[in-house]
């Protein structure tokens, strides 16, 4: 699960933020999306595994909203493959 692989990219599941995954450089407008949804999902009630999730669903939808302002305006598609969005 591309999730798992982030947080260990990032140091561990205690360093990882919504802005961290937003403004990650290695991973699509798409993934990044989908983690987010991911992370909203959890903090807003679904069942998760583990610890319960750190994050007001404000944050998150923040986050969620620079990586589409970034998609709008081309920032960082040099990262993005052809068809991510």
């Amino acid at each position: 699960m591309i999730f798992d692989t982030l947080k260990q990219r990032m140091g561990g599941k205690d360093q990882l933020t919504p802005m961290q995954i937003a403004h990650h450089p290695l991973f699509t407008a798409r993934d990044k999306i989908a983690l987010l949804h991911q992370l909203k999902a959890e903090a807003t009630g679904a069942p998760v595994e583990g610890a319960a999730v750190a994050y007001e669903p404000e944050e998150i939808d923040q986050a969620i909203a620079e990586v589409r302002e970034g998609v709008e305006s081309a920032v960082g598609t040099e990262t993005v493959l052809k068809g991510d969005y």
